[in-house]
């Protein structure tokens, strides 16, 4: 049996290690389109900000890592899928067969069609080539401008900011990171961020990005606002799409991402996805959508690894899973964050502390939740969700006292310990 993998990420190393561990004989390839060593993305702004170097983004320390297992590793672009004879066509010529594949190409990030966006003062932050362009130019001082303020855009406006540039972030958004908080959250994340010293500038975009006419700038940048900015630097963390073109005129069913079931398996049996590029079921609604986070990628690809090798493993199904450090500001969503039209919210909010906390409810069960600045206990508002669990009582106690969250976890995963301290305490 040979399992052919597209994609060396997150995804694809976690699938290789489990094939191994679950088909000891089989044949596994691995095929990576960077030329580089596998390495996290997420790692990136670390190295932006010299906590670490090129090396200290790699998914595996060890030389000779895949060696040892056993994988064979290839460099390549696929650029066609044959379903029907088995075979991937790379961009260098050469065909690959399989037996079982796994899509695991991530994703790109998307260049919006403004005029001037393909001059070389204007970055993308997803590859260690970018890294090296944009060190090259946010030198200290630097004047930046960074288009996006979503998840990904704050990651690197960190690292940006570690490296002593004049920042300006523009977002077209109402708000800071609109994907995974709710308005009054993304508006005290741009509060926060404004008190450390960078404009941020939402309900905006880039209209034109022009070599500047003189002045000591390379670029001229022109808002939607009005404004026009002298930079050294534009970033564009404008957001990414999944690589899938290479599907294009296959039966392997694609909407935004790669849809598959359960499984991890395709529309096409033999074949799955997992990571970035694939489009799997809401644990809640069962809706498909593309949840592009690493630890999702991960338990994807372990599933997908199992079915591989002839198991039945099966996802829950997708949860939303976001955790960022803005500038020293934690803040977390987890599942239907925004809530449902049928359920039940509360919010609490204290501008003052930088402290906010948002519960959202459909019958007795947590769906999604938002804080900032909380760290304590934070991941039982994901275990609530996750584990879909009932809280009866709990949840009007919630709706009153919602920072006591970690009480009613405590509650619904151990009642008796729970018992025990409230008798104790009435007997105090």
């Amino acid at each position: 049996m040979k399992h052919l993998i597209l994609g060396n990420g997150p995804a694809g190393v976690v699938a290789a290690e489990a094939l191994r561990r679950a088909a000891p004989r089989d044949e596994i390839v691995m095929v990576g389109s960077e030329n580089l060593p596998s390495y996290s993305r997420m790692a990136i702004p670390y190295l932006l900000e010299g906590n670490i170097d090129e090396s200290g983004t790699y998914l595996r320390k060890t030389p000779g890592h895949f060696d040892a297992l056993g994988v064979r590793l290839l460099d390549g672009r696929a650029v066609a899928l044959d379903v029907a004879k088995q075979t991937v066509l790379f961009a260098d010529g050469h065909f690959e067969t399989y037996d079982r594949l796994l899509v695991a190409t991530g994703s790109h990030p998307v260049r919006p069609p403004i005029p001037g966006v393909d001059l070389p003062e204007v970055q993308t932050c997803w590859t260690l080539t970018d890294a090296r362009a944009i060190a090259a130019l946010a030198k200290p001082g630097a004047r930046v401008l960074q288009l996006g303020a979503g998840f990904i855009g704050c990651i690197i406006m960190e690292a940006l900011a570690k490296r002593g540039v004049q920042l300006t972030v523009v977002e077209m958004g109402d708000r800071m990171v609109p994907r995974m908080m709710t308005p009054k959250a993304g508006g005290m994340i741009k509060h926060w961020v404004e008190k450390q010293g960078i404009r941020v500038v939402t309900s905006a975009g880039v209209e034109r990005i022009e070599r500047a006419d003189g002045g000591d700038a390379p670029l001229t940048v022109s808002l939607s606002t009005g404004d026009k900015l002298a930079c050294d630097l534009v970033i564009v963390a404008a957001g990414v799409a999944p690589n899938v073109a290479f599907l294009d005129a296959t039966p392997v069913h694609v909407a935004k991402g790669v849809l598959v079931d359960a499984r991890m398996e395709t529309s096409v049996p033999g074949i799955f996805a997992a990571g970035d590029v694939a489009e799997a079921p809401d644990l809640f609604t069962g809706a498909h959508l593309v949840s592009a986070i690493q630890p999702n990628a991960a338990d994807q690809a372990r599933v997908a690894a199992i079915n591989m090798a002839g198991g039945n493993a099966r996802m829950p199904g997708v949860l939303a899973i976001n955790v960022l450090d803005t500038l020293g500001l934690i803040s977390t969503s987890f599942g239907q964050w925004w809530g449902d039209p049928d359920g039940q919210g509360v919010e609490v909010v204290d501008e003052a502390a930088f402290r906010y906390l948002s519960l959202q409810f459909k019958d007795d069960v947590l769906i999604g939740a938002t804080s900032i600045g909380m760290t304590q206990h934070v991941g039982a508002l994901r275990g609530l969700i996750q584990g879909r669990l009932k809280l009866g009582r709990w949840k009007d106690v919630l709706l009153e006292s919602p920072q006591r969250f970690f009480e009613a976890y405590l509650a619904a995963t151990q009642p008796d310990s729970v018992a025990r301290r409230q008798a104790a305490a009435a007997f105090a």
